[in-house]
Protein backbone atom coordinates (compact mmCIF):
# COMPACT_ATOMS: atom_id res chain seq x y z
CA UNK A 1 0.00 0.00 0.00
CA UNK A 2 1.42 3.37 -0.96
CA UNK A 3 1.25 6.14 1.69
CA UNK A 4 0.68 9.65 0.45
CA UNK A 5 2.42 12.40 2.46
CA UNK A 6 0.07 15.26 3.17
CA UNK A 7 1.72 18.59 2.56
CA UNK A 8 0.66 21.82 4.17
CA UNK A 9 0.98 25.32 2.80
CA UNK A 10 3.04 28.16 4.23
CA UNK A 11 0.04 29.65 6.05
CA UNK A 12 -0.50 26.44 7.96
CA UNK A 13 3.08 26.56 9.25
CA UNK A 14 2.79 30.25 10.15
CA UNK A 15 -0.41 29.59 12.11
CA UNK A 16 1.18 26.57 13.78
CA UNK A 17 4.15 28.64 14.95
CA UNK A 18 1.85 31.43 16.12
CA UNK A 19 -0.29 28.97 18.06
CA UNK A 20 2.74 27.52 19.81
CA UNK A 21 3.98 30.99 20.74
CA UNK A 22 0.57 31.84 22.24
CA UNK A 23 0.59 28.61 24.27
CA UNK A 24 4.13 29.22 25.56
CA UNK A 25 3.32 32.83 26.53
CA UNK A 26 0.16 31.68 28.31
CA UNK A 27 2.09 29.04 30.26
CA UNK A 28 4.85 31.46 31.26
CA UNK A 29 2.28 34.11 32.26
CA UNK A 30 0.41 31.55 34.34
CA UNK A 31 3.57 30.41 36.09
CA UNK A 32 4.65 33.99 36.85
CA UNK A 33 1.17 34.99 37.96
CA UNK A 34 0.25 32.06 40.18
CA UNK A 35 3.30 29.86 40.89
CA UNK A 36 6.73 31.52 40.96
CA UNK A 37 8.24 34.84 39.96
CA UNK A 38 11.72 36.45 39.97
CA UNK A 39 12.31 39.55 42.09
CA UNK A 40 15.31 41.85 42.51
CA UNK A 41 16.22 43.03 46.00
CA UNK A 42 16.62 46.79 46.29
CA UNK A 43 18.43 48.33 49.24
CA UNK A 44 19.97 46.93 52.42
CA UNK A 45 16.93 46.45 54.68
CA UNK A 46 17.42 42.65 54.76
CA UNK A 47 21.20 42.64 55.18
CA UNK A 48 22.87 40.26 55.74
CA UNK A 49 20.23 37.65 54.86
CA UNK A 50 19.57 39.27 51.48
CA UNK A 51 21.80 41.80 49.75
CA UNK A 52 21.17 44.72 47.42
CA UNK A 53 20.69 43.71 43.74
CA UNK A 54 20.41 39.98 44.46
CA UNK A 55 17.81 38.09 42.44
CA UNK A 56 15.41 35.94 44.41
CA UNK A 57 12.60 33.60 43.37
CA UNK A 58 9.17 34.08 44.94
CA UNK A 59 6.81 31.19 45.63
CA UNK A 60 3.35 32.68 44.97
CA UNK A 61 1.47 29.39 45.15
CA UNK A 62 2.30 29.06 48.86
CA UNK A 63 -0.15 31.83 49.74
CA UNK A 64 -2.80 30.82 47.24
CA UNK A 65 -3.21 27.58 49.17
CA UNK A 66 -2.01 28.69 52.62
CA UNK A 67 -1.08 31.68 54.76
CA UNK A 68 2.24 33.33 55.69
CA UNK A 69 4.13 31.68 58.54
CA UNK A 70 6.16 33.17 61.33
CA UNK A 71 9.78 33.80 60.34
CA UNK A 72 9.14 33.54 56.60
CA UNK A 73 10.62 36.19 54.32
CA UNK A 74 7.90 37.64 52.13
CA UNK A 75 7.33 40.12 49.30
CA UNK A 76 4.43 42.52 49.87
CA UNK A 77 2.96 45.95 49.31
CA UNK A 78 3.18 48.08 52.47
CA UNK A 79 0.22 50.17 53.71
CA UNK A 80 1.78 53.42 52.48
CA UNK A 81 2.90 52.30 49.00
CA UNK A 82 0.53 51.41 46.16
CA UNK A 83 3.07 50.42 43.51
CA UNK A 84 6.32 49.33 45.12
CA UNK A 85 7.07 45.92 46.62
CA UNK A 86 9.05 45.43 49.84
CA UNK A 87 10.75 42.33 51.20
CA UNK A 88 10.75 41.69 54.99
CA UNK A 89 10.38 38.92 57.56
CA UNK A 90 7.13 37.90 59.29
CA UNK A 91 7.53 38.56 63.01
CA UNK A 92 3.96 38.86 64.29
CA UNK A 93 1.06 36.66 63.26
CA UNK A 94 -2.66 37.52 63.55
CA UNK A 95 -3.59 37.67 67.24
CA UNK A 96 0.00 37.97 68.48
CA UNK A 97 1.35 40.72 70.69
CA UNK A 98 4.78 41.92 69.53
CA UNK A 99 6.90 43.68 72.15
CA UNK A 100 10.05 45.67 71.47
CA UNK A 101 12.08 46.02 74.67
CA UNK A 102 15.72 46.87 75.38
CA UNK A 103 16.67 46.29 71.74
CA UNK A 104 15.15 42.80 71.52
CA UNK A 105 11.89 41.35 70.20
CA UNK A 106 9.42 39.43 72.34
CA UNK A 107 6.21 37.77 71.15
CA UNK A 108 3.16 36.68 73.08
CA UNK A 109 1.61 34.23 70.66
CA UNK A 110 -2.16 34.19 70.19
CA UNK A 111 -3.81 32.35 73.07
CA UNK A 112 -0.63 32.23 75.18
CA UNK A 113 -0.02 33.98 78.50
CA UNK A 114 3.78 33.99 78.42
CA UNK A 115 5.91 36.11 76.15
CA UNK A 116 8.94 34.62 74.37
CA UNK A 117 12.14 36.41 73.48
CA UNK A 118 12.84 35.58 69.82
CA UNK A 119 16.12 33.84 69.13
CA UNK A 120 16.99 35.80 65.99
CA UNK A 121 20.11 33.98 64.86
CA UNK A 122 19.80 35.51 61.38
CA UNK A 123 20.69 38.99 62.69
CA UNK A 124 24.32 39.99 62.22
CA UNK A 125 26.56 41.49 64.92
CA UNK A 126 25.57 45.02 63.96
CA UNK A 127 21.86 44.35 64.52
CA UNK A 128 21.56 41.82 67.32
CA UNK A 129 20.09 43.61 70.31
CA UNK A 130 19.53 46.74 68.19
CA UNK A 131 15.81 46.58 67.38
CA UNK A 132 14.94 50.17 68.21
CA UNK A 133 11.74 52.16 68.18
CA UNK A 134 10.95 54.34 65.14
CA UNK A 135 13.06 55.72 63.57
CA UNK A 136 15.02 52.44 63.28
CA UNK A 137 18.43 54.02 63.82
CA UNK A 138 17.34 56.16 66.78
CA UNK A 139 18.91 54.05 69.50
CA UNK A 140 15.63 54.34 71.45
CA UNK A 141 15.22 51.08 73.39
CA UNK A 142 11.97 52.13 75.05
CA UNK A 143 9.20 49.55 75.09
CA UNK A 144 6.64 49.37 72.29
CA UNK A 145 3.73 46.93 72.05
CA UNK A 146 1.75 45.96 68.97
CA UNK A 147 -1.33 43.70 69.03
CA UNK A 148 -1.69 42.26 65.55
CA UNK A 149 -5.29 42.26 64.24
CA UNK A 150 -6.81 39.23 62.55
CA UNK A 151 -5.90 38.99 58.88
CA UNK A 152 -2.79 41.14 59.33
CA UNK A 153 0.92 40.69 60.01
CA UNK A 154 3.81 42.54 61.67
CA UNK A 155 6.91 42.57 59.44
CA UNK A 156 10.50 43.69 60.00
CA UNK A 157 13.73 43.74 58.02
CA UNK A 158 16.82 41.90 59.27
CA UNK A 159 18.84 45.12 59.09
CA UNK A 160 17.07 46.50 62.15
CA UNK A 161 18.91 49.82 62.12
CA UNK A 162 18.25 50.44 58.43
CA UNK A 163 14.82 49.01 57.63
CA UNK A 164 11.59 50.85 56.92
CA UNK A 165 9.08 48.32 58.26
CA UNK A 166 6.13 47.83 60.63
CA UNK A 167 7.78 50.09 63.18
CA UNK A 168 7.65 52.96 60.69
CA UNK A 169 4.76 52.43 58.24
CA UNK A 170 2.26 55.28 58.12
CA UNK A 171 -0.73 56.28 56.03
CA UNK A 172 -0.58 59.40 53.81
CA UNK A 173 -2.09 61.45 56.65
CA UNK A 174 0.75 60.40 58.96
CA UNK A 175 -1.31 57.96 61.02
CA UNK A 176 0.71 54.86 62.09
CA UNK A 177 -0.11 51.76 60.03
CA UNK A 178 2.13 49.01 61.41
CA UNK A 179 0.21 46.00 60.12
CA UNK A 180 0.19 44.47 56.63
CA UNK A 181 -2.98 42.87 55.27
CA UNK A 182 -2.69 39.23 54.19
CA UNK A 183 -3.89 40.02 50.67
CA UNK A 184 -1.02 42.52 50.33
CA UNK A 185 1.52 39.71 50.81
CA UNK A 186 2.26 38.36 47.34
CA UNK A 187 4.64 35.47 47.96
CA UNK A 188 7.29 33.74 50.07
CA UNK A 189 10.96 34.11 49.19
CA UNK A 190 11.95 30.62 48.05
CA UNK A 191 15.64 30.94 47.22
CA UNK A 192 18.41 33.29 46.12
CA UNK A 193 18.99 32.78 42.38
CA UNK A 194 21.76 35.28 41.54
CA UNK A 195 24.63 35.80 41.87
CA UNK A 196 25.51 32.16 41.31
CA UNK A 197 27.95 32.16 44.24
CA UNK A 198 25.07 33.06 46.60
CA UNK A 199 22.49 30.47 45.43
CA UNK A 200 20.73 28.92 48.42
CA UNK A 201 17.24 28.15 49.70
CA UNK A 202 15.71 30.14 52.57
CA UNK A 203 14.03 28.37 55.46
CA UNK A 204 12.14 30.05 58.32
CA UNK A 205 13.69 29.80 61.80
CA UNK A 206 12.16 27.81 64.62
CA UNK A 207 11.18 30.24 67.38
CA UNK A 208 9.72 27.49 69.60
CA UNK A 209 6.40 29.31 69.82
Amino acid sequence: MVQIEKRHGIWFHILDVAFNIVVIVAIVTGIRGFLVSPFQVEGSSMTSTLEDNQYIVINKLAYHIGSPGRGEIVVFRPPNEARKYYVKRVIGMPGDEVILRDGYVYVRAKGEERETKLDETYLDERNIGKTFRHPPGSGDTGEMRFIVPEGRYFLMGDNRQGSLDSRSFTLPNGEPAPFVAEDSIKGRVWFVALPVTKIHALEPPDYNL
